[in-house]
């Protein structure tokens, strides 16, 4: 059995946000935790984007602090928070591809993931160009009989929170169908994005994006336009959460994980006897 940990939208930040910089903290050290308290304890982890808040530098040292008590291997990727250029000067030892971009692979015994950058900076909105594309076709021709997962922040699915989804018709998002379609290698796709958890179906495979674990967005499926404030809730104070993987027996399923302490219900004390 293999499993990997996936975590997503850490938002940290640094002392010129003292509020957020103590609570995304604190949120994602909840995670840490519980993710090495598993049993078995996962490869890795993935890091899907949003490390950070607002791609300063300062707030990559303040990431750096908190990654050095991590006792498994961390793979990280970007999201639209992000900034490649203080990233890089941050995390040197994370692979780019030859265009500049954080795409790159990760062998495992049996099963392989394939990072991508769907960065678009200063802009909200995913993108995958057409060098982005090259690379992927690439790296999945490499491999085309090993079992795969693909990474990357922005979901191009909708979450129907409509305020949050991209257009499904975005030059980026189908140009990612015609490079994912087809490849039978795929298992799934996992991102972020969206502070929430949820299942779809992309390009003919399953795609999870995972909770944050910073604060969640509300599940509010009504339709809201963001220019005008209407004093509606947006974001709550949802426990962090990660995404566990499990590849075991050539089956791969998906487990959303809620961190914390909490109560045990039922104790394992007596033979249990099936009915």
């Amino acid at each position: 059995m293999l499993t990997l940990a996936q975590i997503t939208d850490l938002h940290i930040t640094s002392d010129k946000d003292p509020v957020n910089k103590a609570r995304n903290e604190a949120r994602l050290r909840t995670v840490l935790q519980a993710i090495h308290a598993r049993r078995p304890r996962p490869a890795a982890i993935l890091a899907t984007g949003d490390l950070v808040d607002r791609g300063e530098p300062e707030e990559y040292a303040e990431l750096k602090k908190i990654l050095k008590d991590v006792e498994l291997p961390i793979f990280l990727g970007l999201g639209n928070h992000d900034a490649r250029g203080a990233f890089r000067e941050a995390f040197p030892e994370t692979p780019v591809n030859q265009d500049g971009f954080v795409q790159y692979t990760i062998d495992f015994e049996g099963l392989r993931v394939v990072m991508l950058d769907t960065l678009d900076e200063g802009k909200a909105d995913g993108a995958f160009c057409k060098k982005r594309a090259a690379w992927t076709r690439k790296a999945l021709n490499k491999a085309r009989r090993v079992p795969t997962i693909v990474t990357l922040h922005h979901p191009p699915v909708h979450s129907s929170i409509r305020w949050m989804d991209p257009n499904p018709k975005s030059e980026w998002i189908m140009r990612l169908e015609k490079t994912l379609r087809g490849r039978r290698q795929v298992m799934t796709a996992i991102s972020g994005h969206i502070h929430r958890s949820y299942f779809g179906m992309f390009a003919g495979h399953t795609l999870s994006v995972g909770p944050a674990t910073s604060i969640q967005l509300t599940l509010d499926l009504t339709d809201v336009d963001m220019r005008v404030p209407d004093g509606r809730e947006i974001l709550v104070e949802e426990p962090p959460g990660y995404t566990l993987l499990v590849w075991d027996d050539n089956v791969l399923t998906t487990h959303f994980c809620v961190a914390g302490d909490f109560p045990p219900a039922v104790m394992y004390t007596v033979p249990f006897v099936k009915d």
